[in-house]
């Protein structure tokens, strides 16, 4: 069995707090609604009980569209919400065992920081690489030192999957990132905190749009 397919160029990763005060089902439904091809759901702080509801409640309004929901980290939370997969950390738990429980079909993704990480992830059981951060971000604590594009494109080179950027990519630079050859952006703050989350999904989407032609 082979996995759907899937679209990288805007890949969505949600971040409840800087979401201003709005529901968060509110803000997916508008980045699907402007082009966010993936929507990864990260939850760090939310009991599994809410974290399974959550996932749920985005699944109502991707899975119509056709834009695949992925969970950080929580195999459990991605099996008990009927996810389309899961992606994971280099300190979550490994890439070979979370094929084992989510099946075939699931999409499974990984991040890398580096070129020793990009290389170490060589013949693993995934269907692409978030690599970074590119630049430096507040949005995830642990995202380790920004590799810089030069760096990105280092770890591109190196990938057998495709590979999504992340690490305070907007519509200003995604450009310059994409040049590196990855396969598309994932934005958190860009998205999520936009006065317009729609609009903001639908210009880095032109973006991806343009580099790709």
């Amino acid at each position: 069995m082979t996995r759907p397919a899937f679209d990288l160029g805007v890949y969505l990763v949600t971040d409840r707090p800087a979401l201003r005060g709005r529901e968060l089902v509110e803000v997916v439904a508008a980045a699907v609604a402007g082009g966010a091809g993936m929507v990864q759901l990260r939850e760090k702080t939310a009991s599994t009980r809410e974290f399974v509801a959550l996932a749920k409640a985005v699944l109502a309004v991707t899975r119509p569209r056709g834009v695949p929901l992925l969970i950080n980290d929580r195999v459990d939370v991605a099996l008990a919400a009927g996810a389309d997969g899961v992606h994971v950390g280099q300190d979550d738990m490994h890439p070979a065992d979370v094929r084992a429980l989510v099946g075939p079909r699931a999409i499974v993704g990984l991040s890398v920081t580096g070129e020793d990480e990009a290389r170490a992830a060589i013949g693993l059981p995934v269907d692409y690489l978030g690599a970074g951060p590119v630049f430096a971000t507040a949005t995830k604590k642990d995202a380790g030192t920004p590799q810089g594009v030069e760096g990105l494109r280092r770890m591109v080179a190196l990938a057998e999957v495709p590979v999504v950027a992340i690490g305070a990519i907007n519509v200003e630079n995604a450009a310059v990132v994409m040049a590196a050859g990855v396969a598309g952006v994932a934005v958190v703050s860009a998205v999520c905190s936009a006065r317009d989350p729609c609009a903001a999904a639908r210009e880095l989407a032109a973006v991806v749009r343009a580099a790709r032609a």
